[in-house]
């Protein structure tokens, strides 16, 4: 039996990344090389200084082992960052470092790629893990900033 916390229930939005859930579900292929892709085109924190907000794509790539991660909770658990002030730096590398503890993942990279304020986009890229020789893995599809 399939246990998650949030599938197929109510659930409201966390007040912080720190509170959001992350659920996994077994892989049902943990012998094939393959790459799992999510696209959340509509990230958004808030300048910890400014207070402003920040909005910026975020792409997620793993190659999984024995855990792929539900897709729900991850959807509750990026929204959250709405509520903090946090730079795009910290933003990245913590989810790329929470989604690794959570599944092990044979190899995993995160592109944020944010819009600019101030006159500057910033883009910040993270990975751990290795790429697996047999994987093709394709371009994450987000061009360099020309008013995306």
């Amino acid at each position: 039996m399939l246990k998650t916390r949030l599938l197929g229930k109510p659930s409201a939005l966390p007040a912080s990344p720190g509170e959001a859930i992350l659920d996994r579900v077994p892989n049902s292929h943990p012998e094939t090389n393959y790459v799992a892709r999510f696209a959340f085109p509509e990230f958004t924190t808030i300048c910890p200084v400014t207070g402003q907000p920040d909005f910026g794509i975020m792409m997620i790539d793993y190659v999984p082992r024995r855990w792929l991660i539900e897709s729900k909770s991850l959807k509750l658990y990026l929204n959250s960052y709405r509520n903090v002030g946090a730079f795009h730096e910290e933003c990245t590398v913590a989810i790329g470092k929470r989604v690794v503890k959570l599944l092990a993942p044979k190899w995993l990279r995160v592109g944020a790629y944010f819009y600019p304020r101030g006159g500057m986009p910033i883009d910040v890229f993270w990975q751990a893990g290795r790429l697996p020789k047999d994987v093709w893995v394709p371009d994450q599809g987000v061009p360099p900033y020309r008013a995306r």
